[in-house]
């Protein structure tokens, strides 16, 4: 394939990648988590984010209301920004997993 095939192609599936990531991310916030152990919570489950995915993701995030985050020092003495999921969050999610169900079966049942 010439190179000018990919992108259209490439650019659909960052576009898929991305609404995918932010469903991932608002799932795994139940429990607080900073960037770092979010990552790895992800990626233990199968879905490679890189850091500079995330951490602008999570900024939009919470800036859309839909995360809260809070400045902690660990004991490493370094602070740590902590997210977890807001109110707004949960139901945007319900939402959200809602729609993905339905997309996922109806495109199921075209292949």
């Amino acid at each position: 394939m010439v190179n000018s095939e990919l992108d259209p192609i490439q650019n659909m599936l960052l576009e898929l990648r991305r609404g995918v990531i932010a469903i991932a991310v608002l799932s795994q916030l139940d429990e607080e988590q900073y960037g770092y152990s979010l990552l790895k919570r992800l990626s233990d489950q199968g879905l490679e984010v890189d850091q500079g995915t995330l951490y602008p993701l999570l900024r939009r995030l919470e800036s859309q209301g839909l995360l809260q985050s809070s400045w902690r020092i660990a004991d490493e003495a370094r602070p740590r920004r902590y997210y977890t999921i807001s109110p707004q969050g949960r139901l945007a999610l319900t939402q959200l997993k809602e729609e993905w169900a339905k997309i996922v079966t109806t495109v199921q049942q075209m292949f």
